[in-house]
């Protein structure tokens, strides 16, 4: 087969793999805005619980429910819809990498859609609900009434949604620079007191400017940061090319002889 017909056979797999994630896409989108006021309800339970006793939110013009709802069941589709698609990728990439390359995709994968469920989930239980009774709180203070708009609500959980996950992704970017060779696990384990000082300025920046919300993220990220080593160590290890040289000793010996 020449390059060029070898590249026209690959270029048709694609677009066959993309259109069976779309079409996944879409079934789950059908189902999941069916039941999208079922979904909002759920997504809003935070909010319910933190809004004053007797109060209830609302939408402040006509097709605000439409377009929240529409947009609630596609991110719940796509969601979904994840593993599939991480599925399909895999299997068009997957003919191509050697043996220990496979080694590491496969585990990379995984613990992505692990930490991202678990950084939505992590935002959902523990921080919507610190971070809504902490602006509840102030607004009561004030004697007014306090009317939230569910579209807004939404976004807001959105950018939040975004922002945890994200963040929770801390461990698969380590396991990814050490994979890279861009940087060693001992290198990580030197940067500890800056990844510390930062976990905490992330902190500040993502959640409500109370002590509470920001332990509730800076802790967790110190966390996942120590998981990261350990894990990209032993990712490093398995995943290790037949000619690739072992990574050189830590410097722990070299911290116990001042000789060395």
């Amino acid at each position: 087969m020449s390059q060029e017909e070898s590249f026209v056979s690959h270029l048709v797999e694609l677009r066959d793999r993309l259109i069976k994630s779309l079409i996944l896409v879409l079934i789950l989108f059908g189902g999941c805005f069916y039941f999208s006021g079922e979904i909002m309800k759920f997504l809003s339970q935070p909010l319910y619980q933190s809004l004053p006793p007797g109060t209830r939110p609302i939408f402040t013009d006509q097709a605000g429910a439409f377009f929240t709802l529409t947009k609630v069941a596609f991110l719940t589709a796509l969601l979904l819809a994840l593993p599939w698609v991480l599925y399909q990728a895999w299997a068009f990439v997957a003919p191509g990498l050697y043996e220990h390359e496979k080694k590491f995709a496969v585990p990379l994968i995984f613990s992505s859609v692990f930490f991202l469920v678990v950084g939505i989930s992590f935002a959902y239980f523990f921080v919507l609900p610190a971070a809504y009774k902490f602006f509840y709180s102030f607004a009561s203070s004030t004697g007014a009434d306090v009317m939230q708009d569910l579209q807004k609500y939404w976004d807001f959980t959105l950018a939040i949604f975004f922002g945890f996950g994200l963040t929770f992704e801390v461990p698969v970017v380590e396991m990814l620079l050490v994979k890279l060779g861009m940087v060693t696990t001992q290198q990580l384990r030197e940067a500890r007191r800056y990844v510390v000082v930062g976990a905490f300025v992330v902190a500040a920046v993502l959640t409500p400017p109370d002590v509470l919300s920001q332990f509730m993220l800076a802790v967790p990220l110190c966390l996942l940061y120590e998981l990261g080593i350990i894990m990209a160590g032993f990712v490093k290890a398995r995943s290790k090319a037949p000619d690739e040289p072992a990574e050189p000793a830590t410097d722990v010996a070299k911290d116990k002889d001042p000789s060395v």
